[in-house]
């Protein structure tokens, strides 16, 4: 496909979930072969409804959608689907392969090395792969339909460092057109040449140059300059309401510069700007726990997945009330395997003091049962069965009222990890065991939960591959999985 060809073009699209939830107003864009955007919007702007319409899942209400008719679009998804998790490498690559299907073995081949995944045996299942290479399997099942516009969803979930290297390299090589959605900032900045804003508010794509950090400054801007012109002309407003006042009260021919001054009220009133509102960001909050006295879990071995295969290793390590225990390593290792293994009470691995309340963050949400409703889910967390009490939980982690009976499958990703902070909350665990929390949570809630987390009294062992948000935690203890092995 040549270069500057435009490969993609929306004209005045607009996109409703039912009747009066609208996502797209008249929006028009248009991108070039080779042009690479970040895609940004609060949450609940439609950002996933925008790739819908583009991939063709979702049908616009109005507009037209136009894309090059030898263009390919392929859609690497930012969470395994439950139903995929039981195929073999074999039948889920295949449900994306368009070729002969003897080509298929060296074609997975060639996608894992771009992914840097060692090639595993083809009958492997999908469930028996970690987050981190689930993560990599995703990508490259959208690579394997070699498209002419990649669309990445939130692509570096669960992903080691090496493997966000590895990622951010090939992207910036990738001479075909790519949409991201990210909060990676830094991730972002290295190969994305602008941004597409989409606005929860007008419904509209505004296009901006640069990158992430220019375009989270540039709104900050826009939104401190409309909300010095409202306050200007609320000033202004007042003074001519109270001038029609005085004037009303003096009677006569006065009467009639009273309703000048009140039609100038009523003009000013109009040309007030509607300042953008950012999502609302978490309120502060603390994990309550009982601080007891002794130890709290004895850590005793660990196993591994090394180059040599499985592996058991010696620990020996006790931690204690308020003390925080980070586990490092590489996709595959074994972190969350391990990290299972401690909350489901594995004597082998470790001895958890008995009357521990354990609390646990697991990174795929399957520990959520995804048919109950959100109410009856925070319910079985809680000391105290109250409804009410519920739902003033549900709304300090921000999940709305009129979800509360809606099943959990039915939230967003980024719903359902603030429903797990929720359900933690509600816990008041001895022990919290925390599997990647920050994957899918809005990027203005990770200071909040990180200050939560580094207050935390209890026990608590930590899994995380973002180094902003560890930092921003006491550490007393490092596991490094990858010296053990």
């Amino acid at each position: 496909m040549a270069k500057d060809t435009v490969v993609l073009r929306f004209d005045s699209v607009s996109f409703e979930y039912g009747h009066k939830k609208p996502i797209l107003d008249e929006v028009s864009f248009s991108m070039r072969t080779g042009s690479k955007v970040t895609l940004m919007g609060q949450n609940g702007a439609g950002k996933s409804s925008l790739f819908k319409l583009i991939t063709g899942a979702e049908k616009p209400s109005s507009g037209r959608i136009s894309i090059d008719r030898d263009a390919v679009v392929a859609l690497g998804r930012q969470t395994m689907p439950r139903d995929e998790l039981n195929l073999t490498v074999t039948e889920f690559f295949a449900q994306f392969f368009r070729g002969k299907e003897w080509e298929l073995p060296m074609r997975i081949k060639d996608v894992l090395e771009i992914v840097n995944l060692p090639l595993p045996p083809l009958t492997k299942k999908i469930q028996e792969f970690s987050g981190g290479q689930q993560a990599r399997l995703l990508l490259a099942s959208a690579l394997i339909q070699d498209p002419d516009i990649l669309l990445l969803d939130e692509p570096t979930n669960n992903l080691d460092y090496a493997g966000i290297s590895h990622l951010t390299e090939f992207l910036i090589h990738y001479e075909k057109t790519c949409i991201v959605i990210s909060h990676d900032a830094e991730f972002l900045n290295s190969f994305t040449q602008g941004v597409f804003y989409l606005d929860i508010f007008t419904h509209k794509i505004e296009q901006y140059t640069g990158n992430y950090y220019d375009v989270v400054e540039e709104i900050a801007k826009r939104i401190a300059k409309a909300q010095s012109e409202n306050v200007r002309l609320e000033r202004t407003i007042q003074e001519k309401k109270d001038q029609a006042n005085v004037f009303a009260n003096k009677g006569g021919k006065l009467r009639a510069v009273a309703k000048r001054m009140r039609d100038l009220a009523t003009d000013l009133e109009e040309n007030k700007v509607d300042v953008r509102k950012e999502d609302k960001t978490l309120s502060a909050f603390v994990i309550p726990c009982r601080e007891p006295v002794g130890p709290i879990v004895h850590i005793k071995t660990v196993s591994l997945l090394t180059e040599m295969g499985p592996a058991i290793k010696q620990v020996n390590l006790t931690l204690k009330k308020n003390m925080h225990l980070f586990i490092s390593g590489p996709n595959g290792i074994g972190k969350s395997t391990f990290l299972e293994a401690l909350a489901r009470g594995d004597t082998d691995r470790a001895e958890i003091t008995e009357g521990m309340k354990v609390g646990y963050y697991r990174q795929d949400f399957s520990t959520l049962d995804f048919e109950s409703t959100v109410m009856a889910t925070l319910l079985s967390a809680m000391k105290e069965k109250s409804e009410e009490l519920a739902y003033r939980i549900a709304a300090k982690f921000l999940i709305p009222s009129d979800l509360m009976h809606n099943k959990v499958a039915s939230l967003s990703e980024g719903q359902k990890g603030l429903l797990m902070f929720a359900i933690l909350y509600a816990e008041e665990p001895d022990l919290l065991i925390l599997d990647e929390p920050t994957n899918h949570i809005n990027f203005r809630h990770l200071p909040v939960i990180a200050e939560a987390l580094d207050c935390y009294k209890g026990a608590m062992i930590l899994v995380s591959h973002v180094p902003d948000f560890v930092a921003a935690i006491r550490i007393d203890e490092v596991l490094d999985l990858e010296s053990l092995s």
